[in-house]
């Protein structure tokens, strides 16, 4: 590319992947993260010349972006609630929607942030749910199920490299845990296998299937949680679960039918999407 610099490279690159079709602020974004700027970072820098080995870096990232490769796995974290979470092709990316799913659990709960609550991420992936969640109410007993080995390595690289204090256990929904719940929060697989169609290639290609796609038009999971919640939630506690902005009034039917004296909420998220159910 010769002696250009940050603004000339990025532009270029940006171009390129959008004249192909993809997104054009991936390089930027990806870019931002090998180098630790900020935005201000890269106001101060992008009229200075670009070393040639950044030129390559920024060369080889591009033919990854071509292929959908995830900028996330690139770099190898995602920021989750202002943290920052390894990520790579056993776990899932962690979500915004999942983040406010997170936020409302924590609004819902304000009242409830001192006491030593037992709470429950089922399908945890990265573990930025049971981690966030212990870093925000440190005197919460917070376990993370996942029926993954690999992702649950990753979950517990986080915690500890986060300094969270979080159970991790191997296992099927609520299949490891013994005593009562107080908060159940889960964003299990719940994508069919008809909506193969309609998803990202990116997500088709490299992210795990295990942690997307479900069985029963992608409410196995749900109907397995409300089963073995109807016996292990405690008499006051909660359930928060993400669900597919399509799934709202079938999941509520099956938690209506565990928890028949219980209200049940659902919310949407910032796009207008009713992502979130609340079981109380």
């Amino acid at each position: 590319m010769g002696n250009k610099t940050y603004q000339e490279v990025l532009s270029w690159a940006s171009s390129f992947l959008e004249d192909r079709g993809k997104e054009g602020y991936a390089i930027f974004y990806v870019f931002l993260g090998r180098k630790k700027w900020t935005k201000t970072d890269w106001l101060l820098h992008m009229q200075e010349m670009m070393p040639q080995n950044e030129q390559l870096q920024v060369e080889n990232d591009l033919n990854y972006l071509l292929d959908d490769y995830p900028p996330q796995y690139l770099l190898g974290y995602e920021e989750f609630y202002g943290r920052s979470f390894k990520v790579n092709a056993a776990t899932l990316i962690p979500r915004p929607e999942t983040e406010e799913l997170v936020q409302w659990c924590l609004q819902k709960t304000e009242k409830q942030k001192n006491e030593k609550l037992h709470v429950v991420d089922v399908g945890t992936g990265t573990g930025a749910i049971a981690t966030t969640l212990k870093l925000e109410r440190p005197n919460w007993q917070i376990d993370a199920v996942d029926i993954s080995k690999e992702a649950l390595e990753i979950a517990q690289a986080n915690s500890s490299s986060l300094g969270a204090d979080v159970d991790f256990y191997l296992g099927n929904t609520l299949g490891p845990i013994s005593s009562p719940i107080d908060i159940l929060i889960a964003n299990p697989p719940y994508i069919s296998q008809e909506e193969w169609g309609i998803m990202d290639e990116s997500v088709r290609r490299f992210e795990p299937s295990l942690a997307l796609f479900a069985e029963n038009n992608g409410l196995a999971n749900y109907q397995k949680i409300a089963q073995q919640a109807q016996k292990k939630l405690a008499k006051q506690g909660k359930i928060f679960l993400e669900i597919g902005f399509n799934q709202g009034e079938a999941v509520e039917q099956i938690f209506q039918k565990e928890f028949p004296d219980r209200e049940i909420q659902r919310r949407k998220d910032l796009a207008g999407q009713e992502r979130m159910l609340l079981v109380h």
